[in-house]
């Protein structure tokens, strides 16, 4: 009988074939993968620089809002423009007035609102070195935080914080040697963690307090009843919501501090050095919800006159 004939190089051929394809797959799929992973990044790079430009759009709205603030004069209260803030609006409505764009399917939507920095008590007042100042201070801030629940200890706690950081950044600025140790300058309400305070704390305290530059009073006109009763000495809560409603009612809230100190009588004793009735310093939000994120950023700014300049802009979790 014949044997059956075998065919070694068929198998071999097919075994190679198949090798072939499996690289062949291999590396179409790996090229894929990369040309996918290069178009993800440089959207989402795009993304990023179009959202900074955005972002940038805000700030200068608010810059400009409260340039032409300036250009009127007089007090800084609620009841201006320039507390209205921006509604969300989709970027696309403003597009579609442009005769020469015709991209209005971008999904981006824009707001933003301008805050009273000195609405709010600045840490700032404790970074002094006079010593029957900073007793004065430390007892509005005491106040304060009596009126917002916090444990005992904590206004002391971060008054000489700030006022051993004021003094270790004096010494840095001469050159001279600064102690180990020493606490580092809180510039954020949120970096007063690194003074040891716990979350619950600071998420009582962050509302109510800020840190600028310099010393700064309170301004009347925008100051919740919280802050006013703690820095207007024997200020009780009935008294400081007769403020903040009669406030509302004048078109540029209280025009001096005299005019307030008649609403309050002779019982409580406004000082010019606590309270005021104009802001230097804001604090501007802008958010951005553009495809699949949300962007929020917040910064601050400093008003001289017409000059409005950005002190800083940090990134803030939505």
């Amino acid at each position: 009988m014949r044997r059956p004939t075998r065919h070694p190089q068929r198998g071999a051929a097919l075994l190679l074939a198949m090798v072939i394809v499996t690289l062949v797959a291999t590396l179409a799929a790996g090229m894929v993968w990369q040309q996918w992973r290069a178009i993800e990044v440089e959207s989402a790079e795009r993304a990023r620089v179009q959202s900074s430009w955005l972002l940038d759009g805000a700030l200068d709205w608010a810059r400009l809002i409260l340039r032409e603030d300036a250009r009127e004069g007089g007090t800084d209260a609620l009841t201006e423009p320039w507390a209205t803030g921006l509604a969300e609006i989709r970027l696309s409505t403003f597009l579609s007035t442009d005769k020469d764009n015709t991209d209005t399917d971008i999904d981006a939507f824009l707001s933003g609102d301008i805050a009273d920095a000195q609405a709010r008590y600045n840490l700032q007042n404790l970074a002094t070195d006079d010593t029957k100042m900073y007793q004065a201070e430390l007892v509005i801030f005491a106040r304060l935080c009596d009126l917002l629940g916090l444990p005992a200890g904590v206004a002391t706690q971060i008054g000489e914080a700030m006022q051993a950081a004021s003094d270790a950044q004096d010494l840095a600025d001469e050159g001279q040697k600064v102690q180990a140790g020493a606490p580092v300058r809180v510039q954020r309400v949120a970096q007063l963690r690194w003074l040891g305070l716990d979350q619950a704390t600071l998420a009582k305290l962050e509302p109510y307090v800020v840190i600028l530059p310099q010393r700064t009073p309170v301004n009347i006109n925008t100051a919740p009843p919280e802050v006013l009763m703690a820095a207007i000495d024997g200020l009780d809560r009935a008294s400081a919501q007769r403020l903040v409603q009669q406030r509302q009612t004048l078109k540029k809230g209280f025009d001096q501090i005299s005019t307030a100190q008649s609403l309050l009588g002779g019982k409580v004793k406004l000082s010019g050095q606590n309270v005021g009735t104009q802001s230097s310093y804001f604090l501007v939000t802008g958010q951005l919800r553009y495809e699949d994120s949300v962007l929020r950023e917040v910064s601050l700014v400093q008003r001289r006159g017409l000059n409005v300049r950005v002190l800083w802009r940090e990134r803030v979790p939505v």
